[in-house]
């Protein structure tokens, strides 16, 4: 769901202020600077988030994450969280789990798929609970691996 207002009166424009991305996770600060554009995978959609954007929060889903600081395009993999554009320009994203590109070990994200695509062939689930976290474990590896390799060739 994506909650939206009308932007503030007087708000200033993108050329007088930048983004400001402060990107969490529960162990660590990924990402905490100025930057241009944030692109992110939403639940509604996907979404690219410029200086002055309407205040939102919007839950995120796993996938890819492209943050755009003069010039340069930062990949990053993201495995869902939360998003919240504030009007003054800053942009918090609180992730389950997220990487740089060149942070992401490609053999280990391949191991979690093979596992978790064994355990849904094999195993009788008890719970439809049980079915889905394996479900987002191999959507989390699938989408880790194809980012990975997506940036890696260049």
């Amino acid at each position: 769901m994506v909650i939206l207002r009308r932007r503030a009166e007087g708000s200033r424009t993108h050329k007088d202020m930048p983004l400001h991305l402060k990107m969490l996770t529960p162990e660590r600060t990924i990402y905490d600077a100025d930057v241009d554009q944030i692109t992110v995978a939403t639940m509604d959609g996907e979404i690219t988030i410029l200086p002055n954007h309407i205040p939102l929060i919007s839950a995120l889903k796993p996938g890819e994450m492209r943050v755009i600081k003069q010039g340069a395009d930062i990949p990053m993999a993201i495995t869902g969280g939360f998003i919240e554009v504030q009007p003054d320009s800053r942009v918090e994203v609180l992730a389950d789990a997220a990487e740089r590109i060149e942070e992401i070990d490609i053999e280990r994200a391949e191991v979690a798929r093979a596992r978790a695509e064994e355990y849904l062939r094999e195993k009788k689930f008890e719970t439809d609970v049980e079915y889905a976290s394996l479900q987002a474990q191999l959507e989390r590896a699938l989408a880790r691996i194809r980012i990975a390799k997506k940036y890696r060739k260049k």
